[in-house]
């Protein structure tokens, strides 16, 4: 006979399984977790046919094989449909060519080498740098009335016994015809900057400025004659609009764009060693010659002890979860291309640093107005657009942010978006939430962030992973303290 009370004790028996079935499926569905995939269309496809090597021994000397390989200080210009890049001349074991290096791309991916603007430095430029130096230095190319204008660097490392000089041509491929210095720096002359690494911006006027400079006096901008290409006001150092404390803290390669949404001038400059540390740092202005600042009011000419914290930081040597990573990510070029914006940069592969690749990526713009850049090459643009939704977000993530104060290699952390909004902790604190592309990483740091959170405002892409080989998405953008941050999702294979 079955009595009250064991009933009872069944029906409590039934419900306390009912109640841990159920919480453990909770706890699966917010653990164990597998993202919903965008459609094949909806991301870049492969963008070669076999995965990308960062070093290749077997094509050293074969130009015809390099495609990104050797390349340092790169500018990108489009002509005629095809991507042109100039760079200083550079060979890994071997001895660099006087000459400037030439390349061509359909596609910003795979390059073909076109050959060299020169085959020797001019006399005036040997003997300005005292027949210490063979080669050129960080071109810039740009187009006007009609013809190509190349501006390039010759300099005695070390000093400001340095040249920038100014090369023409009706052809983007050359020949060249060297038109002689533009500006000249020696020691002991009256001038503070050091005439290297020039970068050519036009203003809203269709005025042709150049900024250039390095650590040695820091960074200027000059106006350029609309019609000769040399400087309007001949022997003129320019403005000063980027500086640090002293020689000790490192700073060169500007280069600038306009962003006509935005209606300000972009300056970014190269912080830190070329092997190693080099890093990217923007800051904006409303008037072409400053004052620049950057994501926290900071201006670009800063000769304190805190000159190290300036400048938006928005690329940093980095590693990724399963990879050796890249080191010297410095030295920029800017790309616009109707409404899409491109950066490139020198990398240098973690696994021998003297292989040194060119990188493109696609610019990003921020709800205010800041670039950010993706944190995966440029592969090409997917075939059909997509609307992220939580669904596609939920899972294993990588994440690395570039702290403005230490320019070493950054690493990835990995986090969890769970289902319920939270960030690896289903009961935790930290959160997150996604408003169309838009994700928004909350953590809390109490007594220690603005309202108790640091915040990641960030983008989501779909991108191809270069480290995985295979698609994926990232996201990108800034903290609320304007430190990048970067992110890629990862699937275990065995989710696939």
């Amino acid at each position: 006979m079955i009595t009250k009370k064991k009933t009872t004790l069944f029906i409590s028996i039934l419900i306390l399984l009912i109640v841990m079935a159920f919480a453990g499926f909770y706890y699966i569905n917010q653990t164990n977790q597998t993202p919903k995939k965008l459609g094949n269309s909806q991301y870049p496809t492969s963008p070669q046919e076999l995965p990308f090597e960062k070093v290749n021994v077997d094509i050293i000397h074969d130009e015809t094989k390099w495609s990104t390989n050797n390349t340092h200080d790169a500018e990108i210009i489009k002509v005629d449909g095809w991507y042109y890049t100039f760079s200083t001349d550079y060979m890994v074991a071997g001895t660099p060519l006087p000459g400037i290096q030439i390349r061509k791309s359909h596609d910003m991916i795979e390059w073909e080498f076109v050959g060299r603007v020169f085959d020797d430095l001019s006399t005036e430029a040997k003997a300005w740098t005292n027949g210490n130096t063979t080669t050129f230095w960080a071109p810039d190319v740009v187009e006007m009335n009609g013809q190509f204008y190349l501006y390039y660097s010759v300099s005695q490392f070390g000093t400001r016994n340095s040249y920038i000089g100014l090369a023409t041509s009706s052809s983007i491929e050359g020949p060249w015809q060297d038109q002689g210095p533009v500006i000249k720096t020696k020691e002991g002359d009256e001038k503070t900057v050091n005439a290297i690494d020039p970068g050519i911006i036009i203003d809203r006027n269709e005025n042709p400025w150049m900024v250039y400079g390095s650590y040695f006096g820091g960074i200027f901008i000059t106006e350029l004659d609309k019609t000769t290409g040399k400087q309007k006001k001949s022997g003129e150092e320019g403005t000063l609009i980027a500086k640090r404390k002293s020689n000790d803290f490192e700073i060169e390669a500007p280069a600038m764009m306009y962003n006509r949404d935005t209606d300000m001038f972009y300056l970014t400059v190269s912080y830190g060693y070329l092997e190693d540390t080099y890093n990217v740092r923007v800051a904006r202005s409303k008037d072409i010659q400053g004052p620049y600042v950057d994501f926290n009011g900071k201006n670009m000419i800063d000769t304190s002890d805190e000159s190290f914290d300036t400048g938006t930081k928005i690329i940093n040597s980095y590693a990724f979860n399963d990879d050796s990573g890249w080191l010297g990510t410095g030295h920029n070029g800017l790309l616009q291309e109707g409404d899409k914006y491109y950066l490139t940069h020198n990398a240098r592969a973690g696994e021998d640093l003297y292989w040194s690749h060119l990188h493109v990526r696609e610019i990003i713009w921020t709800k205010d107005g800041w670039p950010v850049v993706s944190p995966e090459r440029y592969a090409g643009k997917p075939k059909d657009s997509a609307q992220i939704k939580e669904e596609n977000l939920i899972g294993n993530w990588e994440r690395i942010e570039f702290p403005r104060f230490d320019d070493s290699m950054q690493t990835s952390t990995n986090l969890k978006l769970l289902k319920n909004g939270k960030i690896n902790d289903a009961n935790g604190e930290d959160y997150w939430e996604l408003d169309e592309n838009t994700l928004k990483l909350y953590w809390y740091a109490p007594n220690e962030a603005p309202d108790d959170y640091w915040i990641d405002e960030v983008t989501i892409l779909p991108e191809w992973d270069y480290e995985k080989w295979k698609p994926t998405l990232v996201f990108t953008g800034l903290n609320n303290e304007g430190t990048a941050i970067w992110g890629k999702q990862f699937v275990e294979e065995e989710e696939e």
